[in-house]
């Protein structure tokens, strides 16, 4: 279980320093950071003097030798628009992205082993086909699209929720709300199918035959029998969830990390682009440590 482990940190790593090559050549691309930080009857003069000051003027393999020099002491850099550690701006802006992700996947998961088990317990049935026309929608539908129509609806059109911002539990409705669709429509889907399997198998049904109560059967037999592949589902989609807020964020005015990566891509502020997109990346990563050792504790088998 520890060489799987160690395999995985490693591939993890090499995964994010690619990453990181990526994302430093590709905001390099957006343009010169001194066109915007200086005021546009700026003398040339003044623009280079700006970029030797902040090391734009070398060439993008010395920027990127250093930039790899300072994270080994790590050094993630000043952002321009804040004038602060670019790490510390990232680091702020993390917690409002991480608590939407939990409270959505939380309530979707839940809602998903509700929905998919009842539906397994009775295939073909009129909740069933429900459950199966709502799910496909739900996965489906676009977490743009549906922010957009959530807004014209809901806050344009009833004026019941805000469009934007954070405030009460009532900001928080919206955004949970787009973020859940996706993830509840794909678990519903994978625990139906998973429990039907279960449902179907000869020990069940000697369990049927001896009287065993429908609801332990449903619970014990068919529930506890399907969480492996939900568990790995639901690990996928959590992590897509991280990187799916920065839509939701922007659309709702979430000041959460990926309006913070959005914002900063707009404003040319490197640092802390490069500091959202490592911060994002190890998240994911140590999520990803989290499910392995969760389907380790479910299946034995594994740890060997």
């Amino acid at each position: 279980m520890f060489g799987f482990i160690g395999k995985r940190a490693l591939n993890s790593a090499i995964s994010i320093f690619c990453l990181l090559v990526l994302v430093f050549a590709l905001t390099r691309l957006t343009g010169d950071p001194a066109a915007l930080f200086l005021p546009l009857d700026s003398s040339l003069e003044a623009r280079q003097e700006f970029n030797r000051l902040n090391g734009f003027d070398q060439p993008v393999v010395v920027q990127f030798a250093t930039y790899v020099a300072d994270l080994a002491r790590l050094d993630f850099g000043m952002s321009l628009r804040q004038n602060r550690p670019a790490m510390e701006v990232a680091l702020e802006a993390f917690p409002r992205t991480l608590q939407l992700a939990a409270i959505a996947m939380g309530i979707a998961l839940f809602a998903a082993l509700l929905v998919g088990a009842l539906a397994a317990a009775k295939p073909g049935g009129w909740f069933d086909r429900a459950s199966a026309f709502l799910s496909l929608a739900g996965a489906s539908a676009p977490d743009f699209w549906v922010a957009i129509v959530g807004v014209l609806v809901f806050s344009v059109g009833l004026g019941w929720l805000p469009t934007s911002g954070t405030g009460g539990p009532i900001y928080w409705i919206m955004p949970i709300a787009v973020l859940c669709l996706r993830p509840f429509g794909l678990l519903v889907q994978v625990v139906r199918g998973t429990m039907i399997g279960v449902l179907s198998q000869p020990h069940v049904k000697t369990a049927k035959a001896k009287g065993v109560p429908p609801r332990s059967i449903l619970l014990r037999h068919g529930l506890r029998n399907s969480m492996l592949p939900v568990v790995t589902v639901a690990g996928d989609l959590a992590a897509s969830l991280v990187n799916g807020a920065v839509v939701v964020e922007t659309i709702f005015g979430w000041p959460g990390i990926g309006k913070l990566m959005i914002d900063s891509i707009v404003q040319r502020d490197f640092a802390v682009v490069q500091s959202t997109i490592l911060v994002t990346a190890c998240a994911i990563f140590l999520l990803n440590i989290m499910i392995d050792l969760i389907y380790a504790a479910l299946d034995p088998r594994i740890r060997s």
